[in-house]
Formats: structure tokens, sequence, C-alpha cells
């Protein structure tokens, strides 16, 4: 496996200063990191590793964003090396160059109660694939925000820059700043790079997001010993 990626403290894309995995932001409680969740979905292992290191790291709490992202808070001023290690194994951190593009909510029971119109979850890794895979899309401000909502509506109007909206059938349409367009596909066909404009965001430096915290574990952890009762899961709310 090749050495995790070093934390850094510059300025991303758009001048922003939106904390990421490797880019901690001091606080009065300390200095936070903030760990993307594509779509707010986590594996067991993956919650598991996340407790661990905020119980031996920050504040023994994980905190839940309004984007369904963890942030970790109570930091040392020097504990990014230690953590960008732990989520570089863990899975968590794929595209280190692209931490805080990341920025995907998704209906949180998509797949589950089988309300939803359209299959979110695929749309979700395939959106997240392209994130971590496109030149250009890298260049995207850590503010900008992606939704994919099943057609239960409950993502699909939170203001996001891009977002895909299910419709009776399967298919999806795409929205752009807040307003529906002309273009459907189907879950399968996945997110294209000409589907969303950077340039856009680059410009504007900002994005739109609401208060809806979304977190979805995957699978029921097999051991919870190492964890149960230690930790604390908060809901705060972060842009």
């Amino acid at each position: 496996m090749p050495p995790a990626p070093r934390p850094s403290p510059s300025r991303g894309p758009g001048g922003d200063r939106c904390p990421g995995a490797l880019r901690l932001h001091p606080a009065a409680d300390g200095h936070l990191a903030r760990v993307r969740l594509p779509g707010g979905r986590l594996t067991a292992s993956g919650l598991e590793q996340l407790v661990t290191a905020c119980v031996e790291l920050g504040d023994a709490s994980l905190h839940l964003t309004s984007r369904g992202n963890v942030q970790l808070r109570g930091l040392a001023p020097d504990a990014g090396l230690g953590l960008a290690d732990r989520l570089w194994a863990a899975g968590l951190l794929p595209s280190p160059a692209r931490d805080r593009v990341r920025n995907i909510v998704a209906s949180p029971l998509a797949g589950v109660d089988g309300r939803g119109h359209a299959d979110a979850d695929a749309v979700v890794v395939a959106l997240d694939r392209l994130l971590c895979s496109s030149p250009g899309l890298g260049e995207l401000s850590g503010r900008f925000l992606f939704a994919v909502d099943d057609g239960r509506g409950d993502v699909g109007a939170l203001g996001a820059d891009v977002a895909a909206v299910g419709l009776p059938g399967g298919s999806f349409r795409l929205w752009v700043g807040g307003r529906p367009t002309a273009r459907t596909a189907s879950a399968s066909r996945g997110p294209r790079p000409s589907s969303c404009s950077p340039s856009r965001s680059i410009a504007s430096g900002r994005s739109r997001y609401s208060r809806w915290p979304v977190l979805r574990v995957l699978r029921r952890p097999s051991c919870t010993t190492s964890w149960s009762g230690t930790a604390r899961l908060r809901w705060t709310f972060w842009s």
C-alpha cells in the first residue's frame, strides 16, 4: 500500500477554507477534521475506524454535519498525520487530491423501504467515482453540493448545486442551480463529466445547503465491544 497522504493547510480552489480530512481547521475546542461520506453511506468497519480515531485522537464524539459527513473535533494540532494514516487504511480517503469535492447527499432510505422511484445508491457510487477520477471536477469548491434524490422529494429540493431526481420508471432528471433541466438518464448510464460545470462554482465560490443530517450504516457491526458506549454521535450543523 502506498504511503498515506499528508495533511495540507493551504486554501483550495476558489479560495475557500472548507475543512477536510487532510486540512484540519482550528476551533475553540481544538482542531477539527471533516470526513466526506458520499450519500451518507458508511460501512460498519468504516464506522468502527472512525470511532476508534475520535476516541484516541479527539473528543470521543463523532459530529454529523448537515451534509451527512462526519467531523472529528478536539484534535491536537499535530493529529493530522495519524488521522490521515487511519482514514487511508480504512478506505475513507480514496482520492486525497479530491477529498473536499466529494460532497454528495442522497435519500437516506433509498433501497430500504421501497418508496423511491430510482436507484439512488448506484448514482452515488458512479458520481463519487467520477469526482475522484475526472481532472476538471477536482477544481470544484469544497462547498459545491451534489444531491441524489430517489424520487421521494427528501433531498431533491435542498438547494444543491447539481441534483439527480428520480422519476417513475427508474430514470433521473438533472437539476442545476435548483431548477430542473430537460436532461434525463437511467441509473445504469450513470453521471458523465459533461453533466456539470465546475467553472460556475469556482467563479461564485459559493453553494447552497440545507440542515439535513443523514447517515446510513450499510452493514451491522459484527463486533461492537471495541466502541459501544465509548463514543457518542452528536448532530451538529455546519456548512
